[in-house]
């Protein structure tokens, strides 16, 4: 039962990436600007610009522009950056890393207090805890990640000059894992915030709701330890609610990692996503975005299997 519903999400998985590629091929050409005056600069003369068009494929129709890119992803040939002059594939590989390290960090540090807090608060409704809690969440998903960033930096980084506020790494003597965990404490706490605000919320009305259960009280009432009751028969059941959220918060921690990366100048793929965009470096915006989405594609199925897990009555539908 299990394997065909990993089979049935697996099967949904190529409809999805196909209109991912139709989405994202879509809007990236639709963003105003020419990529050929961009190359070119201001002064350049309408024939030159032709030209250049020409050499590019972008005197041709969008569909037509759509299927020669497809073909090429097929083939694994996400095609050539007009400014860098390299393959784009090089390029997003280059950046994947340390795109993939900050997100992984924030995503799990957001799971893990949100998750913690949440159930802290559950537990202590309507005690100061809770108060405090709901407070906190209140401001954390009312700030902008980019602007706790700017925050962090002049608190942490100028005032009292405790870490440092961009790059990944020391430019010189620098480059071990302390180095690197040090450089990412300040983006990963920026971007971990908004995420962790939303899972202190969801779990704490999953596990009031699961509290208020009959099995619960049963479970209370055979005289388990509190502990026993809290983290085995509640938030055992509460988890099923809260898996695919994590899943949905990859995605906004994915996305939020284009300001991130930029506040904090680290080396990810939204930092060159940025630089793109200013530059109408299509292809590479096109790669960088289509990498973006497809890991957040399977982030989420890889949440959908871990709730058919806990929750058989998925797996039956």
């Amino acid at each position: 039962m299990l394997n065909s519903y990993i089979l049935r999400r697996l099967l949904l998985i190529v409809p999805v990436l196909f209109g991912v590629t139709v989405i994202v091929f879509l809007v990236i050409s639709l963003v105003p600007g020419d990529p050929a005056k961009a190359i070119l600069g201001t002064f350049a003369t309408p024939d030159a610009v032709a030209q250049v068009r020409h050499d590019l494929g972008l005197d041709e129709s969008l569909p037509v522009q759509y299927g020669i890119w497809l073909v090429n992803l097929l083939q694994g040939d996400f095609g050539r950056s007009y400014i860098l002059h390299k393959p784009v594939i090089v390029e997003i590989g280059a950046r994947l890393f340390p795109t993939l390290l900050l997100a992984g960090v924030a995503l799990v540090l957001s799971s893990v207090v949100g998750i913690l807090l949440g159930i802290i608060a559950a537990v202590r409704q309507n005690s100061w805890p809770d108060k405090v809690i709901t407070v906190a969440v209140l401001v954390g998903i009312s700030t902008p990640s980019f602007w706790l960033g700017i925050l962090l930096i002049f608190w942490f980084g100028v005032r009292l000059a405790w870490l440092p506020v961009g790059g990944m790494q020391e430019m010189f003597g620098g480059g071990g894992v302390l180095d690197v965990a040090r450089h990412m404490v300040l983006p990963a706490c920026a971007l971990a915030a908004v995420a962790g605000a939303v899972l202190v919320r969801l779990t704490r009305g999953a596990m009031l709701e699961v509290m208020r259960q009959d099995y619960v009280r049963t479970a209370r009432a055979k005289g388990l330890p509190e502990r026993r009751v809290i983290f085995v028969h509640a938030f055992r059941n509460a988890l099923v609610g809260i898996i695919p959220v994590i899943g949905l918060e990859a995605g906004f921690v994915l996305g939020g990692a284009v300001y991130i990366e930029t506040v904090f100048q680290w080396p990810g793929i939204g930092r060159m996503l940025v630089s793109a965009i200013s530059t109408r470096d299509i292809l590479l915006v096109q790669g960088g975005v289509l990498v973006i989405a497809v890991a957040y594609v399977i982030i989420n199925l890889l949440a959908d299997i871990a709730q058919s897990l806990l929750d058989p009555r998925i797996r039956a539908a």
